[in-house]
């Protein structure tokens, strides 16, 4: 496969540096040819209402979305992740500057996305500057986000929609949202925030995964029991299908939640339901997974390379704790792949974005091999967390 070569030598000579710690900005010289890709993310025009979420590569119309998108975080939180990469000042500023657009969702009940929204973006500048305002908003929107608990489910309400559906649906992806409550706990010393991270995440575990390790997208409870009253799919192929962006999820879920409670259960469940990804015999033998391991059109089905880049991430940081290499070649083998000609968007493309052949939701055939912000957020975190090994 040919390589996009500047790229590839940007990861690895870019410093390294602990991705828990403080930043100390560095200049660094970057190749013109990816230089201009980071330009254009850097120039996309400011608006509250018109956060970038996707694109159409061949009309070059940008999807855009206001605050209370989910992915509303991911675009100031890529900005914020290409200054800890290069140093560039100018991606600081402009990130502050749509992260100011995303703080009112520090009062939005009606979602469980709160962490996606604000601690993708307000998270990430944290670990890169010191900023009480930023402290504030993460404890704001953590104790907004825990008035969706339910104690007698033990988990956090996910989507308020489809009422006629679901009872009290919960998702695998909410798993992401509970590094918001983590993290509030550590700053303001308020265990509330932990303690219900750590039911919603022992709810998930109990109830999400299959006997093969994969696990469930939708599990819905009966709010009078709190037993389970189905299992299922809203974007997966069909109600037993493994959608792989729900397997990521999982992965870099409960590999974050061992990583603030050393529950070695969390560790155990991260590592298994790794194995079955990397391993299943769906997998192509580039690591880009299609956007369903059980898709009956593989192997002329969608890739999304949003799933494999989770993967990549949360592999990385799994890597960490377990010494296992086949977490990190797989992890390596994705950040190669999606570095090349193949997915990462050449430079006549001039969309804010940086990889391409993602699927947002298949069944409505929605964001269907396209670029998409997610994609490229936990494609900057994965060579963050490679540099920081």
């Amino acid at each position: 496969m040919k390589m996009c070569a500047s790229f590839f030598i940007l990861l690895i000579s870019v410093f390294s540096l602990n991705c828990h710690s403080q930043f100390q900005p560095k200049s660094n010289t970057i190749d013109k040819k990816i230089q201009a890709k980071f330009i254009n993310l850097l120039e996309f025009p400011i608006d509250s209402s018109a956060i970038p979420r996707t694109m159409n590569v061949s009309s070059g119309d940008v999807k855009k979305v206001a605050s209370k998108d989910w992915t509303s975080g991911f675009f100031p939180g890529n900005l914020w992740q290409i200054y800890q990469l290069t140093g560039d000042i100018r991606f600081k500023e402009r990130a502050a500057l749509w992260n100011a657009f995303i703080e009112k969702e520090k009062f939005n009940g009606k979602t469980h996305d709160m962490g996606f929204k604000v601690y993708c973006s307000f998270g990430k500048a944290l670990r890169l500057e010191k900023n009480e305002k930023y402290k504030e908003i993460i404890i704001k929107s953590a104790q907004t986000l825990i008035t969706r608990f339910n104690s007698k489910i033990g988990a956090i309400r996910s989507w308020d929609h489809n009422k006629e559906s679901w009872d009290f649906p919960v998702i695998i992806d909410n798993m992401l949202n509970l590094e918001l409550l983590f993290e509030a706990s550590k700053l303001s010393g308020d265990n509330s925030f932990k303690d219900i991270a750590i039911k919603h995440a022992n709810t998930t575990l109990k109830n999400h995964f299959r006997k093969d390790n994969s696990c469930f997208h939708v599990v819905d409870y009966d709010t009078l029991t709190g037993a389970v009253k189905k299992r299922g799919t809203h974007q997966g192929f069909n109600d037993q299908s493994s959608w792989a962006r729900g397997q990521s999820w999982a992965v870099y879920g409960f590999t974050m939640a061992y990583r603030y409670t050393k529950n070695k259960e969390y560790l155990k469940q991260a590592e298994a339901t790794a194995k079955y990804y990397i391993n299943n015999k769906n997998m192509p033998i580039d690591g880009i997974t299609f956007w369903d391991f059980n898709d009956t059109a593989i192997p002329n089905s969608p890739r999304d390379a949003s799933s494999s880049a989770v993967m990549a991430s949360a592999l990385f940081e799994l890597y960490s704790f377990t010494k296992n290499k086949e977490y990190l070649n797989y992890a390596n083998k994705v950040v190669t792949t999606l570095s090349s000609d193949k997915y990462f968007l050449n430079e006549s493309v001039k969309g804010p974005f940086l990889l391409d052949h993602s699927t947002g939701n298949w069944p409505k055939k929605d964001e269907i091999d396209q670029p998409i912000v997610y994609a490229d957020y936990y494609f900057l975190e994965a060579i963050i967390r490679k540099q920081a090994l």
